[in-house]
């Protein structure tokens, strides 16, 4: 005990002062951590300071020092009028601003742009906040009721029949072509070396689009009796309803657990019923307006978001498709997405518009609009495939080996186990792809369509408000809603993902 007491050694005096630890955070803690630590950070920081001060000072003063701010023509924004060196001509801007939200579309028809903006920022608002509750009735509002509101306001016109009509016009149709198709190899045979086989074979298809049609004829039969009575629509609508409402009851579980798929078909063809009355579908609905009067930032947003919401299915069943075991579908879907993203948008734009129309039937024709849009889903679903193939290659495959040992099936494992995941690990490069699309955008102005750009190009030339100044404000005010857009998808994909990954943050 004695020893351990005069081993122990207690200080007595007090050690010098040390100096303050170096300050790491803050912006002094930046600044020497980051900025200035080293000979190559300097030299950096330099050459980044003299880029921000010869692109960011100038652009300020152009936009807003500069800038003209009021004015009724060009006089305005010149040199000599303003007493001073122009920047930014914003009475442009202000004078031309409905043609770049509206195109041509008609001044007293407005008002359906105006209400279609703002039932989609009613619908995608909800949509995006994790929070707010019903997601599932807001997806198929927006996904599915919102673009056929969106079409009959911007579009306009009414309907002539319902599910009835449309069904046995579809069939109707394919019939036709398959008649139509065996009619043209007869003509052949008879100018043909192989008559006799080629006879065989017309005769055939002929034989198969006859015995179509006798399939068909009590519905094309029930349909032309409902278009022969008063109230055709309404009719078709009300059988419509009963048979969707009864294959969804039996779907459901029948009589035991069917009944509230019953009471939900029932509920959705109530609020179409609603919807039909109150935009007056059934009487012609609201006036015509052709999508060659379309324009501005209108096109720009239906093609975007229209590319965007079917651009992701079709890339997903394309890369489930190229993973499939069945050789048929394995090589269709490898050769439909190396097919198209072989070809150039623009050239898919081309054949969209002035060749696919050789390719239809006679009396079919497809808008114009229309045919890019489905373009534009096409090429970019192509590219969305091989995003989700690469989540898909991603997943170990001792998820679906736990799945299968569970005993869950092909479809719920990838539903539920592997396709979430594998969209998880691929929310950037999905991203990317969406606002890669939405600046790509701009090129259906060389199919006589004009989005935003195109609208801005034609408002050069416009003589009254031709200044050396107005390529530049038109430009832009371009590139600002091009930011704004782009931007807003960049950072919420980051907090999706960064949402999404909470179980591997530190």
């Amino acid at each position: 005990m004695s020893d351990i007491a005069s081993s122990s050694f207690v200080r007595r005096d007090l050690l010098t002062e040390r100096p303050a630890p170096v300050k790491t955070t803050g912006f002094v803690g930046l600044v020497r951590t980051r900025l200035f630590n080293s000979p190559t950070n300097i030299l950096l920081t330099i050459v980044g300071a003299l880029l921000l001060w010869f692109t960011i000072v100038p652009s300020v003063r152009f936009l807003m020092v500069d800038a003209v701010w009021s004015g009724k023509d060009r006089t305005a924004c010149l040199t000599e009028n303003a007493g001073f060196a122009v920047g930014a001509c914003w009475p442009y801007i202000q004078a031309k601003l409905p043609q770049l939200i509206y195109g041509f579309y008609p001044e007293a028809e407005r008002w359906r742009v105006n209400l279609t903006f703002v039932l989609a920022a009613a619908l995608l608002v909800p949509l995006l906040v994790p929070r707010l509750p019903a997601k599932g009735l807001n997806a198929s509002l927006f996904f599915f009721a919102f673009p056929v509101v969106a079409f009959f306001l911007l579009h306009g016109g009414g309907i002539k029949g319902f599910g009835l009509s449309w069904t046995a016009g579809l069939l109707e149709l394919f019939d036709d072509s398959i008649i139509g198709a065996g009619q043209a190899v007869l003509g052949l045979s008879k100018t043909s070396a192989v008559a006799p086989l080629l006879w065989a074979v017309g005769s055939f298809i002929v034989l198969v689009g006859t015995a179509i049609s006798w399939l068909i004829l009590p519905l094309t039969w029930l349909r032309d009796q409902i278009q022969g009575a008063g109230q055709s629509i309404w009719a078709d609508f009300a059988v419509t309803t009963a048979v969707v409402s009864l294959i969804a009851f039996g779907l459901g579980g029948g009589l035991r657990t069917g009944w509230r798929a019953l009471a939900s078909s029932i509920v959705a063809f109530g609020a179409i019923a609603i919807v039909i009355k109150l935009m007056g579908l059934d009487r012609g609905g609201l006036p015509v307006v052709t999508t060659n009067l379309w324009g501005g930032l209108l096109v720009t947003l239906v093609v975007s978001v229209t590319g965007i919401v079917t651009s992701l299915p079709i890339g997903i069943a394309l890369a489930l498709g190229r993973r499939s075991t069945i050789p048929l579908i394995r090589i269709f879907s490898i050769a439909f997405i190396e097919f198209w993203r072989g070809v150039p948008l623009i050239t898919v734009l081309f054949f969209a518009t002035y060749m696919l129309p050789l390719f239809l039937p006679g009396n079919f024709t497809v808008d114009g609009l229309v045919r890019a849009l489905i373009g534009i889903a096409l090429f970019t679903g192509a590219y969305q495939a091989e995003n989700v193939r690469g989540g898909l290659a991603a997943i170990p495959r001792g998820q679906g080996e736990a799945a299968a040992a569970l005993g869950l099936s092909w479809w719920k494992t990838t539903s539920l186990i592997v396709l979430p995941q594998a969209l998880r690990h691929v929310i950037p490069n999905l991203v990317n792809s969406f606002i890669s699309l939405f600046k790509d955008t701009s090129l259906v102005s060389i199919v006589a369509l004009f989005d935003l750009l195109g609208s801005l190009r034609a408002s050069f030339s416009d003589p009254k408000w031709s200044t050396p100044s107005t390529a530049f404000t038109g430009f832009a005010f371009a590139g600002i809603i091009y930011f704004i857009f782009c931007f807003g998808m960049s950072r919420y994909s980051l907090f999706v993902e960064h949402r999404l990954n909470a179980h591997r943050r530190n």
